[in-house]
């Protein structure tokens, strides 16, 4: 599946993979794609994160637009597991992981980074056949959503959202050959039961009248049920050990391809998903851009003009010559009619932002001139001291809208950069007349594999046929001829009747190694359970193992006992100390009672063992004897 990296023609699937990904993104015209990526693996039935360290949040959940939790960070560390994730099911986006990590990748590099994470946090294990064992199953699914402009119902925008998954399964073992005990024991054990799981899935997909399909007899079998039953296409590699001892495993392997080559399913394109996470990224784009255009626009409204109240309030409170004013702001002179008290009539409540369609730069020459005429009216020798502050406070209020708008108008840019930089635009980043070329031969490829198919399936009709047609004309000359054909065709009907023999022989001789082994694994866990029950009752009491039993509860999702909290009748069913006199809040001693009688307030009580021991009666006999 991996192969060599270094090595062009012996890169395996899932780098060739990787980079016909994106060479079709760089290929296709006037669409915009958002991929992602996100890897876990099964360990003993359960799910955890492989792009993730122990005990980091990943953040997010399903109430959001896509159904996996999603962070876009693009260097995860991973120091260890992380803790198991719980599958849930959704109504209309069918089954997903909680709080499952989902990255952002926009080139080959990236995803094989993240991959490289994953496969250095997986879960192996030595055995007798395999030193580096993979001892649990591990599913890297890369998420490809695309949108293109006008190509949707109405004229509106086409989304397109398309799942891969690649699934490494871990292989099935024989205890008797890997010679598995403790933790690899249980490892093997859960491997095969959840292959199992899966054979039962695909048998009853097969089959066609089994009107259940056991899909939550595990969870890989959950999580791979779209790819089994539901609306996908589905590619199974078997892998197989050219070695004779190994014969046994190699006839199961292909009986297990042979019934998952014959599952038929229909897919259809996944139109408008309601889960795709490129429609919300071009959403807030847009807002964005329109934010944008609303300050260029000038659609903000503020209350005051400050700069013509300022002068004109500077011409009524001094004599002076006007103080020296650069041309960005004299140019907007004071205009406005004056009531007797100095204060404007129509231009002071509602005017547009001059600050709106202004660029950054023009914003900073005028925070520099509004500073310059702080320090000008600061320096004013003939102003009322009252006057002077306000006039002051009104530049300082004035310099702090001219930050804040470029405050806002940086942020809006940054957001805006960011959310693009995240979608890859396709039909960039390669020559058209290359691109052109290598999708007029994919296209013709493809046509020409459908003309051999085509071509196949006519010659197969036509041969049998010709066949039915030659059963039916069928004219003897003699009797002898006729016995030749009929000992002809019998021949070869009893050579199949033989090739069934043996078939049924075969999976005779399997079905009695698997039922063998299946026995092994459970001697080793009956051995396992008497061991803990010996345990228990040598070490706990029967009450206080009654307790538990009648705490504990199955979860059919978890496959897992759970102990329940404490409720009030637990808690009145707890040991207690016994109580020596009614009445009183706690034992008393024998000391203690004749002191209470004789009324003295402040007596002190001896040291007194009060709970119950039952003694055996020769260690009675015993203790009267050393006595």
């Amino acid at each position: 599946m991996q192969g060599i990296n270094n090595v062009p023609h012996l890169r395996g699937i899932i780098p060739n993979t990787f980079n016909h990904i994106f060479d079709h993104i760089a290929r296709s015209q006037h669409k915009k794609f958002l991929v992602r990526v996100s890897f876990l693996e099964i360990y003993n039935e359960e799910i955890r994160d492989l792009l993730v360290k122990k005990g980091g949040s990943s953040g997010g959940g399903p109430a959001s637009a896509s159904t996996h939790s999603t962070s876009t960070t693009n260097n995860p560390r991973n120091n260890g597991h992380s803790s198991s994730l719980e599958l849930k099911e959704h109504p209309e986006t069918g089954v997903y992981v909680k709080d499952l990590s989902a990255y952002v990748v926009k080139s080959v590099a990236e995803m094989e980074q993240l991959m490289n994470v994953g496969n250095a946090a997986r879960s192996v294990g030595a055995t007798l056949m395999n030193e580096t064992s993979s001892r649990s199953h591990s599913i890297f699914t890369i998420t490809v959503e695309s949108s293109e402009a006008g190509g949707g119902i109405d004229g509106e925008d086409r989304f397109v959202l398309g799942k891969l998954h690649l699934v490494d399964l871990a292989g099935s073992e024989r205890q008797s050959k890997t010679g598995a005990t403790g933790d690899r024991l249980k490892e093997a054990t859960k491997i095969n039961l959840s292959l199992s799981a899966l054979g039962n899935c695909i048998s009853a997909l097969v089959d066609g009248r089994s009107s259940h399909i056991p899909y939550r007899d595990s969870k890989l079998t959950r999580l791979l049920q779209d790819s089994l039953g539901g609306n996908a296409k589905t590619l199974m590699i078997a892998t197989l050990s050219p070695a004779s001892y190994n014969y046994e495993e190699t006839l199961s392997t292909l009986r297990y391809a042979n019934r998952a080559k014959n599952i038929k399913n229909k897919p259809k394109i996944n139109e408008d998903p309601k889960d795709a996470m490129l429609r919300e990224y071009q959403d807030e784009i847009n807002k964005l851009k329109q934010a944008l255009e609303a300050k260029q626009k000038g659609t903000t409204i503020i209350k005051k003009v400050v700069r013509k109240k300022i002068m004109k309030k500077v011409k009524k409170s001094t004599d002076v010559s006007p103080i020296p004013r650069s041309g960005g702001l004299s140019s907007s002179g004071a205009s406005g009619s004056e009531t007797s008290d100095g204060t404007q009539c129509d231009e002071d409540d509602s005017v547009p932002n001059p600050l709106a369609g202004l660029d950054v730069e023009t914003i900073s020459r005028l925070e520099a001139e509004v500073d310059a005429e702080r320090r000008a009216l600061l320096a004013s020798k003939n102003m009322v001291v009252e006057e002077k502050q306000r006039i002051a406070a009104e530049l300082e209020k004035r310099a702090q809208e001219l930050e804040a708008e470029r405050q806002t108008r940086e942020h809006i840019a940054k957001k805006l950069a960011a959310m693009e930089d995240k979608l890859l635009v396709g039909g960039v980043n390669i020559i058209d007349r290359v691109a052109e070329k290598e999708k007029e031969l994919e296209q013709a490829q493809i046509a020409l594999r459908e003309k051999k198919r085509a071509e196949r399936e006519l010659q197969q009709r036509v041969e049998q046929r010709q066949e039915l047609q030659l059963q039916m004309e069928e004219n003897y000359a003699s009797l002898q001829e006729e016995v030749d054909v009929k000992s002809k065709k019998m021949k070869k009907l009893w050579a199949k009747v033989q090739a069934a023999k043996a078939e049924i022989s075969d999976l005779q001789d399997e079905f009695r190694s698997e039922r063998e082994d299946l026995l092994d694994t459970i001697r080793e866990l009956s051995r396992e359970l008497s061991l803990k029950v010996a345990v228990m009752d040598n070490f706990i009491p029967q009450e206080e193992s009654k307790k538990i039993e009648s705490r504990a509860t199955y979860d059919e999702e978890t496959n897992d006992w759970n102990l329940s909290k404490l409720t009030s009748i637990n808690l009145s069913n707890k040991v207690k100390r016994p109580t020596a006199l009614f009445g009183t809040k706690r034992p008393l001693s024998q000391y203690a009672k004749t002191i209470m009688k004789e009324s003295v307030e402040n007596f002190r009580y001896y040291p007194e063992n009060i709970l119950r021991i039952k003694i055996d009666f020769n260690d009675v006999e015993n203790l009267k004897k050393i006595k």
